[in-house]
């Protein structure tokens, strides 16, 4: 697979595109797809630091082609890393070749692909594929998934595949088993809704262990219910793990096993100018792994199932330097974890229009409280045993955050948003470095429409912090200016400054101008400045990305 490739797909693309319109009457199938790519070319910085990696040019490249005709579909994705990867993906990803394919049939009653494939069972807990191109995460499985369809209210599903590794696949199989069913239409009610799930997920992966307690075999199973009842929902999921081996910096501890739990609970109230929802989770020893030692890995790759960290997720600069990821691993070493425990709650509010707080045009409040802790309980890290934490317990804190976010509208012109964030980040357990951490942004934001699509934004910034210990010590200011020309162009510039930084080399501004164009499906942004080192977050997973100044330039195009 090589570059021409890449070059004839695309220019035989539009003929394609052509014969379907060039005869209306037959039906030759539709042919959709869509082609990113993202550019950056690292310079050399007296702050940042000089680049000292190879190909100052790096590129990721993504072309991905769909083929729908009646009831079957196909699609491949061709990936390409030339001369790299950008900084810090995973080293499997280099070069050009295929990264996904598939085959398939769809009816409203059967489902069936062949190749790669996308598949969640329930909340994700025990199993979830997907692909976020930013995180450089796509854990789909090749293999075979089979839907079974019986009546609206019911769905069957079961596969078997290995997971993406690269451009490979990974040491160990899995094998899976859903059910959904729609209670309450089976029995007919009227204004109650109940839904049930179960599933399977067993991972096989043979190691060269000879111990007759070894089993190459490790099953997951999980039991899920629903609840709506007028304004109110309600959703329950109970996850067992059976005994895993204990893999500890890559390394298999014989004759050392763990099973697993977790427990997922939401609820939640909903009404005209109000909502509240509030979730709980508890997981022990719950990272589950289609190749054991990709345990200790810093990519996020070879993850079966999907643990993001449930936390608010911000939208600015100084608010998202201390986020919390997710705590599912068992580990000794450095710092004994078995898990995590703890919830959010988030609190809308809509001030109705004409009363003294809402003014003209109404105020809404969003409130975010989230707390989490390490599990309860004591243990041996010679012996590498651990007592059994009570249900309920919690030991260490790990993170807590409470936010409060005002949006207003004063004029038809003018609008406003104000937020607050206080953090207690506890980075000995959350990063594995020293320190614990209290910290507080404040965010203010006007937006000014100026009429015929274009409008003016602003926002400044500021966290008051006591870190003392890391490159981001002390506090920090920030601020953006946007301005939009119309619905297509639009130009920016923001800036992170660490001026509280005790160490004057350190306090650096982390500096970014550039500019977008979008016409129809694409889109073209182009930016120059320096990135700040550390996690980079969607949807409450992250990827560590190093500290790095250089120029960026992103296309993205569907059809």
């Amino acid at each position: 697979m090589n570059r021409s490739l890449i070059i004839a797909i695309l220019l035989c693309t539009p003929f394609f595109n052509f014969a379907q319109e060039d005869d209306q009457k037959k039906d030759y199938g539709r042919l959709s797809g869509g082609l990113e790519s993202l550019m950056q070319y690292y310079v050399d910085d007296p702050k940042t630091g000089d680049f000292l990696e190879e190909d100052n040019f790096r590129s990721n490249n993504y072309l991905r082609l769909n083929y729908d005709y009646k009831n079957f579909f196909a699609h491949v994705q061709v990936e390409s890393y030339e001369p790299n990867a950008i900084l810090n993906f995973y080293p499997k990803y280099v070069e050009t070749d295929i990264g996904t394919f598939a085959l398939g049939y769809r009816s409203k009653m059967f489902e069936v692909t062949l190749g790669h494939f996308y598949e969640q069972f329930g909340s994700g807990l025990i199993l979830r594929s997907w692909e976020d191109r930013q995180l450089g995460i796509n854990n789909s499985i090749r293999g075979a998934n089979v839907k079974f369809r019986p009546a609206d209210a019911i769905e069957f599903t079961a596969l078997y595949g290995r997971q993406r590794d690269g451009f490979e696949v990974s040491d160990g199989s899995i094998y899976g088993f859903n059910m959904e069913a729609d209670v309450a239409s089976m029995l007919k009610f009227e204004s109650t809704g109940l839904d049930f799930g179960f599933s399977y997920v067993g991972r096989d992966e043979d190691l060269d262990i000879d111990h007759p307690d070894f089993d190459s075999l490790t099953d997951a199973f999980s039991f899920r219910l629903g609840l709506t009842e007028g304004n109110f929902y309600s959703s329950l999921e109970y996850i067992i793990k059976r005994d895993d081996l204990y893999v500890e910096l890559d390394n298999f501890i014989e004759n050392r096993y763990f099973d697993g739990n977790a427990f997922l609970f939401n609820f939640g109230y909903a009404k005209s100018g109000l909502g509240i929802d509030a979730t709980f989770r508890r997981m022990e020893n719950m990272a589950f792994f289609s190749q054991r030692d990709q345990s200790a890995n810093v990519f996020n790759q070879n993850f079966i199932n999907f643990i993001p960290g449930l936390t608010k997720q911000h939208d600015y600069g100084v608010t998202n330097i201390y986020v919390y990821q997710a705590q599912p691993r068992l580990t000794f070493n450095p710092l004994f974890k078995s898990g995590e425990i703890g919830g959010q709650i988030d609190i809308f509010y809509n001030i109705k229009k004409g009363s003294l707080l809402g003014g003209k045009y109404g105020t809404k409040l969003a409130f975010n409280y989230a707390n989490w802790s390490g599990l309860s309980g004591g243990n041996d890290q010679v012996s590498r045993t651990y007592e059994d934490p009570s249900i309920f317990g919690f030991g260490e804190r790990y993170f807590e955050e409470m936010s409060l976010d005002i949006k207003k509208k004063w004029t038809p012109k003018w609008s406003s948003i104000f937020s607050v964030v206080n953090t207690y980040y506890n980075a000995s357990f959350v990063e594995d470095r020293r320190g614990e951490i209290n910290a507080t942004a404040l965010v203010g934001e006007v937006t000014r429409k100026l009429g015929k699509g274009r409008s003016a934004r602003v926002e400044v910034s500021h966290l008051f912090s006591d870190d003392e210990l890391s490159e981001r010590a002390k506090n920090w200011a920030g601020g953006t200016l946007e301005y939009n020309f119309n619905s297509r162009i639009s130009v920016f510039a923001n800036d992170l400054w660490n001026y509280g930084n005790p160490d004057e080399d350190r306090q650096v501004h982390y500096y970014t101008v550039g500019g977008s164009f979008t016409k129809g499906a694409t889109r073209i942004m182009g930016t120059y400045g320096r990135q700040r080192g550390g996690l980079v977050c969607v949807g409450g997973v992250c990827r560590f990305v190093p500290e790095n100044t250089g120029f960026s330039l992103s296309v993205s195009t569907s059809f």
